[in-house]
């Protein structure tokens, strides 16, 4: 993969702005923001809106299950593999509330290994989401090896 490239999966839902999903440099990938949105459409799993656009309720565990497989589908269009994530920084609009939840999700898809971890409460996020994650990996894939 070429350092400095932009990577953008097939797979993940588009940005919302004009940002590659990764950026190769060097031996590490650098995701951009990645939320529980569904690919080529603006439905969120798990968020109900109302008429205006704002959330009615929702669901954590189903943005957090969405958001894991957006950033598995990055990293494997980015020919990576969710084995190779390092540094995770999770964005939580409702910590209180959240964080529980998604602490047991955490330890259920990386029981096998440990990325590092950072977990923010912050007062929103750009769409209606509760979750977003910023991660970093490495740009090859171990098991190509």
């Amino acid at each position: 993969m070429k350092n400095n490239s932009n990577i953008n999966s097939n797979k993940a839902p588009e940005p919302v702005g004009l940002y590659p999903h990764a950026k190769c440099a060097g031996n590490l990938l650098f995701l951009s923001g990645v939320g529980p949105r569904e690919r080529g459409t603006k439905k969120i799993p798990g968020v109900t809106l109302d008429e205006n656009g704002n959330i009615i309720s929702y669901d954590i565990e189903t943005q957090c299950r969405s958001v894991f497989q957006n950033v598995k589908w990055i990293l494997e269009d980015a020919g990576s593999s969710w084995q190779n994530l390092i540094d995770v920084t999770v964005f939580l609009t409702n910590m209180k509330d959240d964080f529980p939840v998604f602490n047991k999700l955490w330890a259920e898809y990386f029981k096998n290994f440990q990325p590092c971890r950072t977990t923010i409460e912050i007062n929103c996020l750009p769409t209606p989401i509760a979750i977003e994650l910023k991660c970093i990996a490495l740009a090859e894939n171990k098991e190509q090896k």
